[in-house]
């Protein structure tokens, strides 16, 4: 459990705060200052666990942050930059999707995940899914345990359903839905535009089909797929093996790109340009542009905040695979 590659070699001093959101260069300071703080025996590298004689957090001191913003003003650049610069080792950090936490307890068990997770300084949780209520209840369970045993903990998260407002600023949902974990977290707002777009010009339009098939052939270790045949393989594979799945490719090709047909195969699609997105797959495309994926219906709905995050990283991914096309 630690960053995916994308995050890889981000610290804080490679975020490019707006200089017209202030609240962006002080998110940098505060997390800076917590990181430095979670230092001290607990994060010695040495792993023990003292199973009788943990001591409860102190009070004076919150043990969590929350970063509250929209997506695109680099919730998960931040979180993975306090990853590294929490000085503890490697092994005593864990860094993950709400998604990763969930599979984590479905396949050690609830005890087994306190116990395993418990020596750790810090666990950071990006897009923390309040959409779930039934997991959100599991997975605040599983923090107040290790709040008790001394973890530090840092989250995002993604907006409530009937929440909607622009797709930001979900700090009193997160709070409410973790009920009794709320002392223990400072939220911490960010303000600011989408950075994949801003001062960019806009995103390729699609190519052709030969287009994206000679690329695809020209480009070792690419994929080539016509979009509803992977809408239907994607139907077949749980999401949580959707990042084993781009294992090993250098670009996605895709051709016939076209709405998708219903909300399930719309949060599948979700999953899959997250798992791209973390390890930078460019994605070249003929049919639609992907500002068009999502029904109207869907865009009002309670994923919107979703669906306008998978439309602003794959617009990112198909600015990258620019290059894969001959002039």
């Amino acid at each position: 459990m630690v960053p995916p590659p994308r995050f890889d070699s981000v610290r804080f001093d490679t975020y490019v705060p707006d200089p017209n959101q202030p609240s962006q260069t002080e998110a940098v300071g505060v997390l800076s200052d917590f990181a430095a703080g979670l230092g001290g025996a607990h994060a010695s590298g040495s792993g023990k666990r003292k199973w009788f004689s943990r001591k409860p957090a102190a009070a004076s001191a919150p043990l969590g942050v929350y970063l509250d913003g929209g997506y695109g003003v680099g919730k998960t650049h931040l979180l993975a930059s306090l990853w590294h610069a929490t000085p503890a080792a490697p092994s005593l950090k864990a860094f993950g999707t709400f998604v990763e936490l969930t599979n984590l307890v479905g396949a050690l068990g609830f005890q087994q995940t306190v116990q395993t997770l418990s020596g750790h300084r810090l666990l950071c949780i990006d897009e923390f899914e309040l959409d779930d209520p039934g997991d959100t209840v599991l997975v605040s369970s599983l923090l107040s345990r290790l709040v008790e045993a001394g973890v530090a903990l840092a989250a995002t998260s993604n907006t409530l359903p009937g929440k909607l407002g622009e797709g930001r600023f979900a700090s009193a949902d997160f709070l409410r839905e973790i009920q009794g974990l709320s002392a223990h977290f400072r939220p911490l707002r960010i303000d600011g535009e989408d950075y994949r777009h801003r001062g960019l010009p806009e995103a390729p339009p699609p190519y052709s089909d030969e287009q994206v098939t000679r690329a695809a052939y020209a480009t070792e270790g690419a994929s080539l797929d016509d979009f509803p045949s992977l809408l239907d393989h994607l139907a077949r594979v749980h999401p949580s093996r959707y990042g084993a799945l781009t294992d090993g490719l250098r670009a996605v090709c895709l051709t016939e790109v076209q709405p998708v047909p219903d909300q399930s195969t719309a949060l599948r699609l979700v999953v899959l340009a997250d798992r791209l997105y973390d390890r930078e797959v460019p994605v070249l495309a003929s049919g639609l542009p992907f500002d068009r994926l999502f029904s109207e219906e869907m865009l009002n709905g309670g994923y919107r905040k979703k669906y306008f995050r998978a439309i602003s990283r794959l617009t990112a991914l198909a600015r990258d695979a620019k290059g894969l096309v001959a002039q």
